[in-house]
């Protein structure tokens, strides 16, 4: 993100967002904010209060209490303002199957007021960008999930708005469609603030700039994706794999190296684990030893991390087990 998005007024303003249905708790007193110039990955598990905060964000839900700014416009104050601004992609991407995708957009462009011209200008812009050519005639109730998703994704472009929401932008699609949502995920946020829900963590890594991760309605996380794996405990781990069987010393020797707290041994793969404290550098210390020792190595692999296994511990931990949420 470059310094002049972070400079500007945020986007998106969420502050004190809460939600209740009955006595249940959906969301509970969540603050963030999305710039221009940035992707936010919003991560939680099933069930921890993505989409119902995502329905607040867009004017589909009123909040118990708080406050949602959008492009500096109040959501409960402003609706019509906000909408022209933002570009909703909602879970299942709701469309009028009976029509051709063409044809939904049409009807999409034409509810937003552009003349023909500009509704065949942008419709056209839009089937293109989502890569919606081949199926553009088609009947939506004839498409795969993926590309109905992507009709969905279409929709939410139409009229370039400078702020996306995206409610599992790539849930349904194939490896290679993935790819290119993603790629365009990346060419749009030059110029938008873009906030997407996921539970697919290889995509924060991927497309992401920041992260929050909410579970039980509560806001556990949010910092760069960089960060969040730097918890993990394989962060700047060591991994040796030996030509032949480990040698009897290799373990000890090496739980006597400063800042190590373990050595994992796996005897069936010939490899050893070295686990660092607090995440620090250890490969030049392992290294010495190895070749002081003679040991006879086949390779040294310095992990980065899991971001599985951060995220399972987070969402799992003491303290973030009250309430719940739909998705």
């Amino acid at each position: 993100m470059t310094s002049a998005a972070t400079a500007a007024r945020a986007a998106i303003e969420v502050s004190s967002l809460s939600k209740d249905f009955g006595a249940f708790s959906a969301v509970s007193d969540v603050s963030f904010d999305v710039r221009s110039g940035e992707v936010l990955g919003f991560l939680g598990p099933n069930g921890a209060g993505k989409s119902t905060t995502m329905k607040m964000i867009t004017g589909f839900l009123a909040p118990t209490q708080g406050q949602i700014r959008v492009a500096g416009f109040d959501v409960g104050r402003q609706p019509i303002e906000v909408k022209r601004r933002i570009g909703y992609l909602p879970e299942g991407a709701p469309a009028y199957d009976d029509m051709t995708a063409t044809a939904f957009l049409e009807f999409i462009a034409r509810i937003r007021g552009y003349n023909r011209r500009e509704r065949h200008e942008r419709v056209a812009m839009a089937i293109d960008k989502a890569n919606l050519g081949s199926v553009a005639h088609k009947p939506i109730e004839t498409l795969s999930k993926g590309f109905k998703r992507r009709v969905g994704l279409a929709q939410a472009i139409l009229h370039d708005p400078p702020i996306l929401v995206m409610d599992e932008p790539t849930d349904g699609l194939d490896p290679n469609q993935k790819h290119e949502v993603r790629e365009l995920i990346r060419e749009m946020a030059k110029d938008k603030a873009i906030l997407i829900s996921t539970h697919i963590l290889e995509e924060v890594d991927a497309i992401c700039d920041r992260a929050i991760i909410i579970a039980h309605g509560s806001l556990l996380f949010d910092g760069t994706p960089q960060q969040l794996v730097a918890m993990s405990d394989l962060h700047n781990a060591v991994r040796i794999s030996f030509e032949s069987d480990i040698p009897a010393a290799a373990e000890a020797c090496l739980r006597r190296l400063d800042e190590v707290t373990d050595v994992i041994c796996d005897t069936d793969a010939n490899h050893l684990t070295v686990l660092p404290g607090n995440g620090l550098s250890i490969v030049r210390q392992v290294t010495h030893l190895a070749r002081d020792e003679g040991w006879q190595i086949e390779e040294v692999f310095v992990e980065t991390g899991q971001l599985d296994e951060v995220f399972r511990r987070i969402t799992t931990r003491p303290g973030s087990e009250q309430g719940g949420a739909e998705s």
